[in-house]
C-alpha cells in the first residue's frame, strides 16, 4: 500500500511541477492551466489523489469524493484528466485513461443521484 501511495504522490508532484514549469504556448493550454487552477481548489487533496489513482492506477474512490467530483462539474473533470493524460510520459495510454475517466464520472453521477 505504501508503494502505491508513494507512486500516486510522485505522479501528483510530477504533474504539479509540469504545470508550474511548462511554458504556455497556446490559448488551449492557457485555458487548461486556468481551469486546472480553478477546478482543483474545489476538491480536497485526498479526493484529488483518489481521482488520479482511479484514472491512472487502479484506485478506489469514496462516495463523498464522488459527490465532490460531481459538484466540481464534468467540464472540470474532463479537462483536468485530459490535461494530465496529454503529458509525454502518459500519452501512450491516453485512450485508456479517458475511458477510465468517463467510467469514473458515470459511477460518481450514479452515486450522487442515490444520496
Amino acid at each position: 500500500m505504501s508503494k502505491f501511495s508513494s507512486q500516486i504522490t510522485t505522479l501528483f508532484i510530477v504533474v504539479a511541477l509540469v504545470c508550474a514549469f511548462v511554458p504556455v504556448f497556446s490559448v488551449e493550454e492557457a485555458e487548461a492551466k486556468s481551469l486546472w487552477n480553478t477546478c482543483l481548489v474545489k476538491l480536497t487533496p485526498k479526493c484529488a489523489l483518489d481521482i488520479i489513482a482511479v484514472v491512472f492506477e487502479n484506485g478506489t474512490i469514496s462516495d463523498p469524493c464522488c459527490n465532490d467530483l460531481v459538484k466540481e462539474g464534468k467540464m472540470c473533470h474532463e479537462t483536468l484528466i485530459k490535461y494530465i493524460a496529454d503529458k509525454p510520459m502518459l500519452i501512450a495510454h491516453e485512450t485508456e485513461y479517458l475511458k477510465k475517466s468517463d467510467d469514473l464520472w458515470n459511477h460518481c453521477v450514479s452515486i450522487s443521484k442515490s444520496t
